[in-house]
Parts: C-alpha cells; sequence; structure tokens
C-alpha cells in the first residue's frame, strides 16, 4: 500500500521542454507499474495540486498533457489515481512533523522527509543525476528535548521511484506489502491507535500500565514502526525463554541495560498493576536517540510489565 511522494526539489530545474516531457511520461509510467501491484493501495501524494504541477522552471503540466504519450491515457491515468494534496492530509492528526527536517546533498527535501517517516516512496522527475537511484540516502534532524543535544542528526534511507527500472527493483516488497493489508498483518500498522488496538493479539506475553495506552495511541507516526519492531522482539523473546538455560531472563533482541542510579531514582518508580510501587529502572532503546521502553519481566508469570514507552524519562 505505497503512498508516493512527488520529490518537489526534482521540479525546480530548467531543462529542455522535449526532456521534462519524456522525464514525466517515464515517471508515470513508473507508476503504472507500482498500482499493477497494489491498485487500492497506491496513492499519490502532492503539495499542490495535480492540474496546478509545475514540472520544471516555465514548465507546467499542461505542456506534457498535450504530448502523445499523455493523450494516449497517461494523463487519464493521473487523474483517477487517488491522489492526496496538500501532502497533509495523510498526516496523522495533529501531527506536523514541524520537529524534524530532511536534506539530500546539503539541500533540504521535505516531501522525500515525509515519505520516509510515514513509510512510503519518494518519486522524481529523472531531470538531474542524483534522482536516478531506487534508494537515496537522507540526512534527517530532529529536535530532541534534551539541553545538552539540541539536535539528533542520522542518515536514513528511503525507497524512491524516477523511472520504470527503479520501479521494478521495488515490486517485490510492494507485493508483499498488498499481501499484508490483505492478511492484516504487523506490518501495515502505520499509526499509534492501530497499534494499541491489537496489542493484546499481538503480543500476549507484553502487559501495558493504564498510563501506556495513552502513550501508543499518541505515539507519533515515525515511531511506530520501530516501536511495533521492539515490542515484537520482546514478546518473541518471551515465549522463547527457557529457565533453565537462561536463568537471567529472556534474550530480548536487542541492547538492554538498567538506568543510572540517580535516574533511577528520580524518574524509574511506576505503580505496577498489584498496586505496589516498584522500579521500572530495565529499557530498551527503539531509536538510537532518545526512544525509550521501560519495562520489568514478571518470571513467575512470563510476562512484561510495560510502564513507559516514549522519549527518555526527565528531558
Amino acid at each position: 500500500m505505497p503512498q508516493l511522494f512527488l520529490n518537489q526539489k526534482s521540479c525546480e530545474t530548467t531543462a529542455d521542454p522535449e526532456r521534462v516531457n519524456r522525464a514525466m511520461t517515464e515517471l508515470v509510467k513508473a507508476v503504472i507499474v507500482v498500482a499493477k501491484e497494489d491498485r487500492p493501495g497506491t496513492e499519490l501524494v502532492l503539495r499542490e495540486s495535480l492540474k496546478a504541477l509545475q514540472l520544471a522552471q516555465g514548465h507546467h503540466v499542461s505542456r506534457w498533457v498535450g504530448t502523445p504519450d499523455a493523450k494516449g491515457g497517461l494523463w487519464a491515468f493521473l487523474l483517477k489515481m487517488q491522489t492526496k494534496w496538500p501532502h497533509q492530509r495523510v498526516f496523522p492528526d495533529g501531527e506536523t512533523f514541524s520537529d524534524v527536517a530532511h536534506s539530500h546533498k546539503g539541500e533540504p527535501v521535505p516531501e522525500l522527509g515525509f515519505a520516509q517517516l510515514l513509510g512510503g516512496v519518494g518519486i522524481s522527475l529523472l531531470l538531474e543525476d542524483r534522482w536516478d537511484a531506487d534508494r537515496l540516502t537522507l540526512v534527517q534532524e530532529q529536535l530532541v528535548d534534551d539541553e545538552d543535544v539540541g539536535a539528533a542528526i542520522a542518515e536514513v534511507e528511503l525507497r524512491h521511484v524516477a523511472s520504470r527500472e527503479h520501479a521494478e527493483a521495488h515490486r517485490p516488497w510492494i507485493r508483499e506489502q498488498a499481501e499484508a493489508a490483505l492478511r492484516g498483518d504487523l506490518a501495515v500498522i502505520r499509526t499509534g491507535v492501530e497499534l494499541w488496538e491489537r496489542c493484546a493479539d499481538l503480543f500476549p506475553s507484553l502487559l501495558f500500565l493504564p498510563h501506556v495506552k495513552v502513550q501508543l495511541r499518541e505515539l507519533k507516526q515515525y515511531w511506530v514502526h520501530p516501536v511495533r519492531k521492539r515490542l515484537a522482539e520482546m514478546d518473541r523473546a518471551v515465549l522463547l525463554w527457557d529457565a533453565a538455560t537462561e536463568p537471567e531472563g529472556p534474550q530480548w533482541g536487542s541492547l538492554v541495560t538498567p538506568e543510572r542510579q540517580t535516574r533511577k531514582r528520580d524518574h524509574c518508580d511506576f505503580v505496577d498493576f498489584d498496586g505496589e510501587t516498584r522500579s521500572f529502572d530495565t529499557h530498551l532503546r527503539f531509536t538510537p536517540d532518545e526512544g525509550r521502553v521501560h519495562f520489568r519481566f514478571v518470571k513467575e508469570t512470563q510476562k512484561v510489565h510495560i510502564a513507559h514507552i516514549g522519549r527518555k524519562l526527565g528531558i
């Protein structure tokens, strides 16, 4: 169920009109390759209306619409697409992504950033060599609530299409996503609300303290995937746990550490299900920077009690 975000930066160059039209034709044919694998789930996400597009400087989309390729059915196909514009229409309720920015080769590429955050695909007009790739590396800069850090900077990878060749490279993934949507698999969960509603069925070994329901339902869109991945790893670790060979507890599948003593004292006490206040200083990371899951494993019941999912406690 791919959302295809048009990279506006690829539409800001100056190029020969015939070359622009050829690039647009190629891009539409690439979108058709994607749609053939998942027509109901394919959405074209734009900054502005399809009919208002500028394909290059001084080159309105209407100039391409008059070409034989467009008249031959490509323009009609685009008009029938499940197009969303402006792109904020696909954002989760209340989300603005104002605290995160993306760049490529030193230039801002917000639409590609939105594609990365929402698990979509970036699409570009192939008018520059830098867009000739089925994957792009973006620099992501995110503001964090830590005065000593200010912003977390990391490189992230994005699926990308500017030609039919690029689209072909993603066919297996698109097909897998479409099949997963039909099965209702975990992989297609996109929002915190969806994740919370399926937690009991998907993670039977995990129990969430009451306030964690709110944390999950309000989870930022770009945290949904890493959180669900960590929860799935934890649930599987409990199912595979052998008390005889692993007396200290399950092998969690990612780095798990205790909190420092001062932070443990100040931030890690929570009221457990039995009404007793206990320390939940054991935690793992669902992002390299501030994303944390605080929990305790109860050997007697073989259950994980989760007390916090969100930013690092105390910041």
